[in-house]
């Protein structure tokens, strides 16, 4: 199952220093794959496997639950580059779940 959507990258605060990037997925978007993944298996930290699209970039990841329910998706530096993204930039989005 696949979803587009829009989203803004920000840097986690937490590790700041580190600039980890992500963008949080929608909350239509994420209660959806929560209720098409509820009866499966989780990885660690409630993670599920996607494969992502950002611009021509592609690659495989995982995406984690936020606190307020949502999920979280991180942009690799790679990527960012390659698509000149920024924290604070918005970006088109597909994520694939792998693990249906």
């Amino acid at each position: 199952m696949k979803f587009d959507f829009e989203a803004e990258l920000w840097i986690w605060e937490a590790r700041r220093s580190d600039n980890w990037t992500f963008v949080r997925l929608p909350v239509e978007v994420s209660e959806e794959i929560h209720d098409l993944t509820a009866a499966g298996p989780r990885r660690g930290f409630g993670s599920l496997r996607v494969r992502v699209t950002i611009g021509a970039s592609s690659w495989q990841t995982s995406i984690f639950p936020a606190s307020d329910g949502a999920y979280v998706l991180p942009v690799k530096r790679a990527v960012r580059k390659a698509e000149d993204l920024d924290a604070g930039d918005t970006a088109t989005v597909t994520v694939e779940l792998l693990d249906l």
